[in-house]
């Protein structure tokens, strides 16, 4: 029976979901985490501790566990270990992104240049240093314009700016979010770390592309309307919703767009999630990333008989195949319950009337009592997922926001 390591983050909320695909697909696992798990020695074959941040190293612990414990294919869950599973990849011998192209990804300075190169529409940008003068550079900036880090996720630190005065304090609180995210390691804030982008604001919806690559061709898994404008200051995520209401040939250029990206990336193997933004001149690539989509939202997607995402990315790092990634006809979406402000969460009421509006599937409240709140730039928490399913995608849509509307949340105000 084929073994598959699956890179689990201790911050991932994907971990029930790639465990359950495991067991339903009767693979043999083992989870490599960042921390050491106390079961360990009981369990010598299914945990093992890595160090996501030193992917070579990770690499030589792997392979001679791999002697032991053969490897049939290795799935990172979140952004963070992509580097990290290309690595072991590469060392054992397995198909794989290379490490270039997943360092890339994960660099979006090095992802702008590179497509760039390959011409695929994108932002313009510049680098920029917060030991810069950010007076001297909002001299020089176009606004509306986006001040973006190179490397953090799920649109933390990124802030649009639409005067010189809001620029600089964009770079002010960039700089404070990244230094406590290094103090929160134990870490200084490296000079790399220091740089970040600034970018052309795009105008126009946002969509978001879910595929499977197979030797560098892109599968398009499904394609997520976003129908809240992200307009700024800040990029919350809120609604998906499948099928796209886009015309046919619009969502075939944003294929199109994603598939190039790709190749500029270098990207060939695995599940890919890409953000784009469509205004007159096309579908324009905001991010791509070499993982699937994020958080509790892969709930939303089934395939062939029935399966989940999760089961369709460990068939594929096993064996390459995605004969079965087409996605049920139905019309489905998710709402990420979005952080309303900071403070406390002390309750939350509605539950029961959330439920039980038509369409609503499921409902689930992450955040738990007690727990500090921190919205966005600051923050990367989500108060929990709603799920709907429904006979049209604006069905949909709008069972998620009556849902929601039904939805209270009693949060304390910190201490000043």
């Amino acid at each position: 029976m084929p073994r598959v390591l699956l890179l689990l983050p201790t911050t991932t909320y994907r971990t029930h979901a790639f465990m359950e695909a495991a067991e339903r697909l009767g693979v043999e696992l083992t989870v490599a985490s960042e921390k050491a798990n106390t079961f360990a020695r009981l369990n010598p074959s299914g945990l093992l501790q890595l160090d996501f941040d030193d992917p070579p190293h990770a690499a030589r612990q792997v392979l001679q566990f791999a002697q032991e414990y053969p490897i049939g294919a290795v799935v990172p869950v979140d952004d963070q270990v992509t580097i990290c599973a290309a690595t072991i990849c590469q060392a054992l011998g397995l198909r794989h992104n290379s490490v270039e192209s997943a360092r890339a990804a994960r660099n979006k300075h090095r992802m702008r240049e590179l497509l760039g190169q390959a011409a695929v529409p994108q932002p313009r940008y510049q680098l920029c240093s917060l030991d810069d003068d950010p007076v001297h550079i909002a001299d020089q900036v176009q606004y509306p314009c986006v001040v973006k880090p190179l490397s953090l996720s799920g649109s933390r630190g990124v802030i649009r700016a639409n005067t010189d005065l809001e620029f600089v304090r964009a770079v002010a609180r960039l700089d404070h979010i990244l230094r406590s995210e290094f103090q929160a390691r134990g870490q200084a804030l490296p000079a790399t770390a220091r740089q970040f982008l600034v970018e052309e604001f795009v105008a126009g919806p946002e969509v978001a592309l879910e595929g499977l690559l197979t030797r560098g061709e892109l599968r398009v898994l499904a394609l997520f309307d976003k129908p809240d404008p992200l307009e700024g200051p800040f990029f919350e995520e809120t609604i998906y919703v499948t099928p796209s209401r886009l015309a046919v040939s619009v969502q075939a250029d944003i294929a199109d767009c994603a598939a190039r990206a790709c190749r500029a990336i270098g990207l060939t193997e695995g599940p890919i999630h890409a953000e784009l933004r469509i205004n007159a001149g096309g579908p324009w690539i905001m991010e791509i990333n070499p993982r699937s989509i994020g958080g509790h939202c892969s709930r939303v997607l089934r395939f062939g008989t029935g399966l989940s995402l999760e089961e369709l990315i460990i068939r594929h790092a096993l064996d390459g195949n995605d004969d079965t990634a087409t996605r049920e006809n139905q019309p489905a979406g998710v709402m990420m319950i979005p952080t309303p402000r900071a403070g406390v969460l002390t309750e939350v009421r509605g539950l029961d009337e959330a439920r039980a509006v038509n369409g609503i599937e499921h409902l689930t409240i992450s955040a738990h009592l007690g727990q500090e709140l921190i919205p966005l730039p600051e923050g990367a928490l989500y108060l929990g997922f709603l799920f709907a399913r429904a006979a049209s995608p604006e069905a949909v849509e709008a069972a998620l926001r009556e849902s929601h509307a039904r939805l209270e949340f009693q949060i304390r105000p910190l201490p000043a």
